[in-house]
């Protein structure tokens, strides 16, 4: 039955949350450098978008894939709505970069080359850079629209150049004129006329017909820096681009050849990979390692060329490669602009962000047994302002104690060199039982996830691998443990918003509990049962998607609806990273218009539109900031006796049905109280954070005068900080 209620399209919810990562380059409250890293953040963000959303579309415009989500007009009409939004987009980026960013580097005497014109002191350098460090590594390839005989890679940057060969005044000139008037016209197109006075000075004119040649040139960034340091000169320090050196020397490369033009291009390729979802395991560990490797040889989904190029030689390429015209994203003069993360700061004076430090709790000093303190009480650890090293040394404890019968872990994306992956294997060498459920399709981390299970098998782990027709995302961990007699004794479950990573954690905001009540534990072990297929569980405390969870949200809400019917306050504070479910908005949708009180903290896709009848109270906060905002956190007023909750999925149609999740209710109340301020201090910040309105603009929250400044991650931290027990 279709719903009597709208929603944003999710795409374009989410550009709208790209461009709020953009509009941090535009805060000058920044160290410059942290602004520039927000550019190359946009920049690889969208690269992911184009390879896996875009791609999904374009095969159903295309006929290639059906869907039940939509038809192949509607997704030629989105394909076409998201280009013409990022083409916007990429002009505000344009706009940032080169009026703000670049200005804002020479005035701290960095004077950063935008084309291969360089000052005359430099000259040289660059010729003797180029055919040192650089031309040996180039191998330009001629195009022809006869036959493709280069293959572009996905996300390699190209020199796309044009070429005349060089003519010999007096025959040639002969043979220019006997060319016919339909050849002419016929080429005319893809030929420079080039005009020349006679050699004897006269004022007549004589008029060459020369045929371009075209050469396509990966640039060479494996052997050679993206960005090069030139010598400096009195108090500026100089910095170019590879591929401005290699257009300022063109002439070297092409000897008897007139270099007309070059501009950088690139190709994004279809990245997704489909497999048999319903294989056994052994059959999708085969097809993962067989198409895997494929994707770099995906379907073109993008391309990305110089909005300079001028309309001929974009017509000649696009015939060449066969490209479709709704493939087509003009990008800036220098493209792969996510490589800006590794530019060089040759300026020591300019400071980085001082971004918080991971805290230890003092209660969890090296001495101090985790087992111990989580047997008297339950603990939250919030990352990255509490050290990752805590969980660590969670397993490690788990490894040396003598009554740890077994460890449990679901593993969805690791850090490479995986101090957990070690401790798990420690555990086995030790003679522990350890099983690790592997989630072998999390996108891009398949390959990660295989190798790293494989070397755990190899250990002596037992291995479950994916379930057919389902992704386990779950981040939960469980140490089962028995007494030296056989007797009870606590075991541990640990439910968390991120992922074992101990990259991500000094990165991404997230959360994890640490608790031995029995009946989280046996839910916990009733889940590790169910992802070996041993039974279908039934679960008194946690709520794991696809059995409980959706009832027991429907539930709640349903209190809040009941409170405000009765003139009470119904109140809702959700915390994720995605909202776009339409049967969950609808009720949320339902809620307002009871009168319910609905704020959420919502970083990415948002699909509820806020400022309709039929949400009017309902508010969407976005906050970015230097941590990525991943934590998800649901409070519910419950007419003063809250109700908060923890885990791992959004409300997204792929975790609430698709995906097995486990989400903790939170119930010690002083950990209960230290996430409802976190989300206070979240929806009271007025630095990073912006309201989402009913067109997705991102309108920054404005400072009341005389109230004080919050900027959320930082005021937080504070918090902490001074409450560090």
């Amino acid at each position: 039955m279709e719903s009597k209620y709208n929603y944003f399209k999710r795409d374009i919810s989410w550009l709208s949350f790209n461009y709020r990562v953009l509009l941090e380059a535009l805060d000058e409250r920044l160290p410059l450098y942290e602004r520039i890293n927000f550019i190359s953040i946009y920049s690889s963000n969208l690269e992911e978008f184009y390879k896996i959303r875009v791609a999904d579309h374009k095969a159903v415009a295309s006929g290639a894939t059906e869907s039940d989500e939509e038809t192949v007009q509607s997704a030629r009409e989105l394909v076409e709505e998201i280009n013409k939004e990022v083409t916007r987009q990429l002009d505000d980026r344009v706009r940032i970069y080169e009026e703000k960013l670049l200005p804002a580097l020479r005035k701290n005497h960095i004077i950063f080359y935008q084309d291969s014109h360089v000052e005359p002191f430099h000259q040289q350098f660059i010729k003797d850079f180029f055919r040192e460090e650089i031309f040996p590594y180039l191998q330009p390839v001629p195009v022809s629209k006869d036959k493709i005989v280069s293959f572009l890679r996905d996300n390699r940057l190209y020199l796309a150049i044009r070429v005349y060969p060089k003519k010999e005044a007096k025959d040639e000139r002969k043979e220019d004129k006997e060319k016919t008037e339909e050849s002419i016209n016929k080429e005319k197109h893809t030929e420079e006329r080039i005009t020349r006075r006679k050699s004897d000075g006269a004022d007549t004119n004589v008029t060459e017909y020369r045929q371009p040649l075209y050469f396509v040139m990966k640039q060479p960034y494996a052997k050679v820096p993206r960005f090069i340091e030139l010598p400096s000169r009195e108090k500026n320090h100089y910095l170019m681009f590879t591929e401005d050196i290699i257009k300022a020397n063109l002439n070297l490369i092409f000897p008897g050849y007139d270099v007309d033009s070059s501009y950088c291009i690139k190709i994004s390729r279809d990245a997704d990979i489909l497999i048999d979802d319903t294989a056994s395991s052994a059959d999708l560990v085969a097809q993962l390692k067989k198409k895997v490797k494929k994707r770099k040889i995906g379907d073109v989904c993008r391309f990305v060329y110089d909005r300079g190029m001028p309309h001929d030689f974009l017509d000649f390429l696009v015939d060449a490669f066969h490209i479709q015209r709704d493939e087509l994203v003009p990008g800036d003069k220098h493209l792969n602009l996510e490589d800006l993360r590794h530019l060089p700061n040759p300026n020591k004076s300019l400071h980085s962000l001082e971004k918080p430090k991971p805290m230890k709790l003092t209660i969890l000093d090296e001495k101090e047994s985790i087992f111990n303190h989580v047997a008297k009480k339950d603990l939250l650890l919030y990352y990255p302002y509490h050290s990752f090293e805590h969980f660590i040394h969670f397993l490690y404890e788990a490894v040396h104690n003598p009554e740890t019968r077994e460890i449990m872990v679901t593993q969805y994306r690791v850090a490479e060199n995986s101090a957990v992956i070690n401790t798990l294997i420690a555990a086995a060498q030790n003679g522990k039982k350890v099983t690790v459920f592997v989630e072998l399709k999390a996108r891009f981390d398949e390959e990660n996830n295989l190798a790293t299970a494989e070397m755990m098998q190899a250990a002596g782990i037992k291995i479950i691998y994916s379930i057919p027709g389902l992704k386990v995302h779950a981040k939960v961990a469980l140490i089962r443990r028995r007494g030296p007699n056989g007797e009870k004794i606590p075991s541990y479950a640990y439910i968390s918003t991120g992922n074992f990573n101990e990259k991500t954690a000094t990165l991404y905001a997230d959360c994890g509990l640490f608790t031995c009540r029995p009946k989280i534990v046996a839910d916990l072990y009733n889940l590790f049962r169910t992802l070996q297929g041993k039974e279908d569980p039934k679960f008194t405390t946690l709520l794991v998607a696809r059995f409980n969870l959706i009832p027991e949200l429907n539930r709640l809400i349903d209190r809040e609806i009941a409170l405000a019917d009765q003139g009470k306050q119904g109140r809702i504070i959700l915390k994720m990273n995605a909202l776009q479910d339409p049967t969950m908005i609808d009720r949320l949708y339902e809620a307002s218009e009871h009168g319910v009180q609905i704020d959420l903290i919502v970083r990415g896709i948002c699909c509820l539109i806020p400022g309709q009848s039929y949400s009017c109270n309902i508010r969407v906060t976005r906050i970015v900031d230097s941590f990525l905002e991943h934590a998800r956190i649901w409070y519910f007023g419950n007419d003063g006796k809250p109700k908060v909750f923890m885990g791992s999925p959004d409300w997204m149609r792929r975790n609430l049905y698709r995906r097995i999740e486990a989400v903790t209710p939170i119930l010690s109340p002083d950990l209960r109280d230290g996430l409802i301020e976190m989300l206070n201090i979240q929806l009271s910040d007025n630095q990073k954070a912006c309201w989402v309105d009913n067109n997705l603009r991102n309108i920054f929250k404005k400072r009341t005068p005389g109230t004080p400044a919050v900027r959320a991650q930082y005021t937080f931290y504070d918090w902490l900080n001074k409450t560090n027990n």
